[in-house]
């Protein structure tokens, strides 16, 4: 079979419905959700059309409650799973075209969801619709599960669960090619603060999701001479080559920060714009509380400049499996109280349960209480597993390179299968763009991954 050629003829439909799907935002939004959309209208109305889709095409479809749902093809006991997801995180600023335009520039499809996951999304469910036209003959049945909060809790993938069949095997189309069996740890906690009357610092916010480096920055400031302020706050985004803007609102200042947003797997291939804000408060405004100096210290004590945690004291670091990394993705300080929201990534071989310890320890010499929100444990699936043997295989027939098994510290839905692995779309040398502006997919690699999405399907359902 040729598989590439087999996707160069039905590529203008690919590329179509990509950007179709594309242009709908799919972003969590608690404000619009109701009992059959517990994650929001936008994600619904993308779920909705993926399902339609494949109605039309002649897929059998299931959902589940709004929370998940899968298009299945073929007969069998066993089932192929192929997890993708229709959420995306906020667009954020920043972009050169609309981020739900699904622009096509320099062969590439730019859109909020190109590259994580929409774009991939559509390659897998071309390659099997693929599969299903040439009338390849299967033993096994493939689904490919749409799930709907990967990007925030995973309720999604744990609510489907509890209604389906788990797939005996899989692979998520949500990272690198050419293979990842094995993925990091991954906990959500907050650290909280006392409330009280805040003196100086009215109000401080940065970030919309944990898993993001967050954007942008702000906070309103009273007590300090204005005109003072202003130069510091010029000099100072001056010499870390960021912008921003300063004003003055009756008697207090406004100023905002703007970083660059990346995915929290990776805080340095970012400018995380709350902690420069609060380096920059901590050390310029010298009329805080004592209750706003504990806030500030920890974000400049424990998290400024050390996204490997070499201030909380759990560093750590594997050839293979890669480091402990922190995100501090979310922070708000108010009359209410201070919270700081941290994504924390760890590699197999790290200990959690004194590495929570340790950072528990770290608080509580700051006042500070920190909790749990979600907390995933790593995930590994062996070499010689007939899964990714299989997957080894189609790569290397198809791009004739060696297929070397990678370890990230991104989180996958192949973590939710015993015998699951990240399998694209990103190809080696490719740079990550997931999570900021102009977030893009190369429509050669959309191309190239659904043939590659394609012969894996038929060889490990055949």
């Amino acid at each position: 079979m040729h598989w590439k050629k087999e996707v160069e003829a039905i590529s203008e439909d690919l590329i179509i419905h990509t950007q179709k799907l594309l242009q709908i935002k799919s972003v969590l939004d608690d404000d619009t959700k109701t009992e059959d959309a517990p994650f929001g209208k936008g994600i619904r109305e993308a779920y909705d059309w993926m399902l339609n889709l494949a109605k039309k095409d002649g897929f059998k479809v299931r959902d589940v409650d709004g929370y998940a749902g899968h298009i299945e093809y073929g007969d069998g006991e066993g089932i192929v799973g192929v997890l993708c997801h229709l959420d995306v995180v906020p667009e954020g600023e920043g972009w050169t075209s609309p981020p739900y335009s699904a622009e096509i520039r320099n062969g590439n499809i730019y859109a909020r969801g190109a590259i994580d996951d929409k774009g991939p999304t559509m390659a897998a469910y071309f390659a099997l619709r693929l599969v299903k036209d040439l009338g390849l003959p299967l033993t096994k049945r493939v689904r490919l599960i749409l799930g709907n909060d990967e990007e925030s809790q995973w309720r999604c993938v744990e609510h489907y669960f509890k209604y389906e069949e788990m797939p005996s095997i899989g692979f998520a189309p949500d990272a690198d090619f050419p293979i990842i069996n094995a993925e990091k740890g991954i906990c959500d906690f907050e650290i909280t603060t006392k409330s009280g009357i805040n003196s100086t610092i009215k109000e401080f916010r940065s970030g919309e999701r944990l898993n993001m480096v967050p954007e942008q920055a702000s906070a309103i400031i009273s007590g300090v001479d204005m005109q003072e302020i202003k130069s510091l706050f010029t000099n100072f985004i001056n010499n870390h080559n960021v912008k921003g803007e300063i004003k003055t609102e009756r008697s207090e200042v406004v100023v905002r920060l703007h970083g660059k947003s990346a995915h929290g797997m990776e805080p340095d291939n970012g400018v995380n714009s709350g902690l420069l804000l609060a380096h920059f408060i901590q050390k310029y405004v010298p009329t805080l509380s004592e209750k706003e100096k504990r806030f500030f210290l920890i974000l400049e004590d424990y998290f400024y400049q050390s996204s490997r945690g070499e201030k909380l004291g759990i560093s750590y670091s594997d050839e293979v499996k890669g480091d402990v990394t922190v995100n501090v993705g979310i922070i708000s300080f108010t009359s209410e109280g201070g919270k700081i929201g941290v994504n924390l990534r760890y590699p197999e071989g790290v200990n959690f349960t004194t590495l929570y310890d340790t950072i528990e320890n770290k608080l509580s010499e700051k006042e500070a209480s920190l909790s749990i929100r979600t907390h995933i444990e790593p995930h590994a699936v062996e070499e010689q597993h007939p899964l990714v043997q299989t997957l080894v295989k189609v790569y290397e027939e198809q791009t004739g390179e060696n297929a070397e098994l990678l370890a990230i510290g991104g989180g996958t839905y192949a973590r939710s299968l015993d015998a699951g692995v990240a399998f694209g779309p990103m190809f080696p040398g490719q740079v990550d763009v997931a999570h900021q502006a102009d977030e893009y997919i190369s429509i050669e690699n959309l191309k190239k991954a659904t043939a590659l999405y394609a012969q894996a399907i038929y060889e490990l359902a055949k």
